[in-house]
């Protein structure tokens, strides 16, 4: 994959405080629930097909940063962090994965953070080991992966389906569509794609950051590189321009990207941008995934939400017992 799955920033999160919270605002209950665990058991499935030290799984738990910027919903947030550990703890099994941390700025360096909201169960993981381990084991399996193709259109007839390529034609028994935020060229579903940007600095000497972090509900999201911080987000400045699958940066995503590294997560350190890509994400008016036939022989799986890592691998398993 080209487009999201090797782009993505490696994380092994199901939900930060703040975002969960905001879901909620705009969602019903049961769907942003079942939709967590959802990506609760996508991530424990990913595990025992990739496996843990194929991921390079690290489990240093999340933080979602408050910041005087949004200084007036912490009352609300601490209000909700009860609630919030009850839900986790019925799809976990887990007690007190939500908690308050007021001592982020001073074990990080961070500046300008009022207060912030731990999730000890989420992690990071390495996604360029976790696409090279799922690829090895496809081609064991007997499995042909053709890459450099691009589906053009497909017609469903009532034993095959036809499908137009880039290279000419070819059939196939079943469909299934699971390229997420680009299915929207293929399929009219409610999804929509969603660009991503991320930037990465050079190493930075004795980094003591370590974990992954969120802010602005979610959407924008760093973590430490070995000695590097990854740092993306930022698509919430212009939806309508980011609902795009150019794989493009922008001068307003990345100023404000910049702009948190220098203010918030390293004031007063050098850096460098050394990285920096886009990534297509799949979306749509709710976070659930879309699982199901479109037609007999074809079938979908799609919108992650940007959720992809904890919840892909679950939906493919999914979409595949359809047939």
């Amino acid at each position: 994959p080209s487009g999201a799955s090797s782009k993505n920033a490696g994380f092994a999160c199901f939900g930060s405080a703040t975002e969960l919270l905001d879901d909620l605002d705009q969602m019903d209950e049961n769907t942003v629930w079942s939709t967590v665990q959802k990506r609760w058991e996508g991530l424990n499935y990913l595990k025992s097909i990739i496996g843990e030290s194929n991921l390079e799984l690290e489990v240093n738990g999340s933080w979602d940063i408050l910041t005087s910027k949004n200084a007036d919903k912490i009352p609300f947030v601490r209000s909700k962090i009860d609630y919030l550990n009850q839900q986790i703890e019925a799809i976990t099994g887990e007690k007190k994965v939500y908690s308050e941390d007021h001592g982020l700025s001073k074990k990080f360096n961070f500046q300008g953070i009022e207060t912030s909201i731990n999730n000890r169960l989420e992690g990071q993981i390495n996604t360029g080991k976790m696409i090279h381990t799922f690829y090895q084991k496809a081609i064991e399996k007997g499995i042909k992966v053709l890459f450099g193709i691009e589906v053009l259109s497909f017609e469903s007839t009532e034993n095959k389906v036809l499908i137009n390529i880039s290279q000419g034609e070819i059939t196939a028994r079943n469909l299934l569509i699971c390229t997420n935020g680009f299915a929207a060229q293929l399929i009219d579903e409610d999804v929509q794609p969603a660009r991503a940007q991320v930037i990465v600095t050079s190493p930075i000497p004795n980094l003591q950051m370590k974990g992954t972090f969120h802010y602005d509900q979610g959407y924008y999201y760093f973590r430490n590189v070995d000695n590097r911080i990854l740092l993306g987000g930022g698509r919430n400045l212009d939806f309508k321009g980011e609902t795009t699958t150019q794989m493009e940066t922008t001068d307003l995503v990345m100023n404000s990207l910049n702009k948190l590294l220098k203010e918030v997560i390293i004031p007063n350190t050098p850096y460098s941008i050394e990285y920096k890509w886009a990534g297509i994400m799949g979306v749509g008016s709710t976070k659930a995934p879309i699982v199901k036939k479109v037609k007999p022989n074809v079938g979908i799986g799609v919108r992650m939400g940007g959720m992809g890592v904890a919840i892909g691998s679950l939906i493919g398993k999914e979409l595949s017992e359809l047939y």
